[in-house]
């Protein structure tokens, strides 16, 4: 029994991600963008937990009744994509028709992008850009890019997402996994420590951060070119 109970209690904490998703949004509409990136910051991390844990436990065989991956998605939709997405428009960082570009754009591409059913590649790495748009929104929320830039750099992203470029997962991809790991942990420290500064790192926290978020952005498409380079 305790097996089974071990399997279950995984998609329990898979769907600690929605209260997660639930306390962002209300903490969005009160504009308390600190608390609505610690929430979402919170949610991150079980998404990051939860699936070692799920192959660990074996939880398809044990507790097959929830769809774990499933499950997955649509947490992943709220707290990668719709949240962020709205954080971005309604806190004026990206306004005007930047704005309502970003607000279209984005969840369009994600929705088609989170039901591709060949988004994984046979290393674990992401085929197109994974749809981290919380990670693209909290950059900008500390290095406060101008609007117009965003909004490119948003289309090029969702462009990305349906090209055949590779996206490292932090956890699963096993090239360069110790780099790619450090730099996800400097990266979550970095990102918490910001909420309590509204924003605003020193100038080797600005650095950092943004290291680490080439780095998360560009090492799968790095080891594609090497891969590609031997071949």
């Amino acid at each position: 029994m305790w097996p089974r109970t071990r399997a279950l209690s995984v998609h329990l904490l898979t769907a600690t991600g929605a209260v997660f998703a639930m306390f962002a949004l209300l903490a969005a509409v009160e504009a308390n963008w600190a608390w609505m990136w610690l929430w979402l910051l919170a949610a991150l991390f079980v998404d990051g937990i939860d699936g070692p844990l799920a192959r660990r436990y074996d939880v398809t065989v044990l507790a097959p009744r929830f769809d774990g991956a499933l499950l997955d998605l649509i947490i992943d939709y709220l707290t990668y994509v719709f949240i962020p997405t709205y954080a971005l428009y309604a806190s004026g960082l990206v306004d005007g028709w930047a704005g309502w570009g970003i607000v279209a754009v984005v969840p369009f591409a994600s929705a088609l992008y989170f039901a591709d059913v060949q988004m994984k590649t046979e290393d674990a790495s992401f085929e197109g850009f994974p749809g981290c748009w919380n990670m693209v929104a909290l950059a900008v929320f500390i290095l406060t890019p101008p609007a117009w830039l965003t909004l490119l750099f948003a289309v090029a992203l969702s462009v990305a997402m349906f090209l055949p470029l590779r996206f490292v997962h932090p956890v699963r991809t096993a090239t360069w996994r110790p780099v790619t790991l450090g730099l996800t942990a400097a990266w979550m420290l970095l990102a918490t420590w910001a909420t309590f500064r509204a924003f605003d790192l020193p100038g080797w926290g600005d650095a950092l951060f943004g290291l680490a978020t080439v780095w998360l952005l560009l090492a799968g498409l790095a080891q594609q070119v090497l891969q590609r380079g031997r071949a």
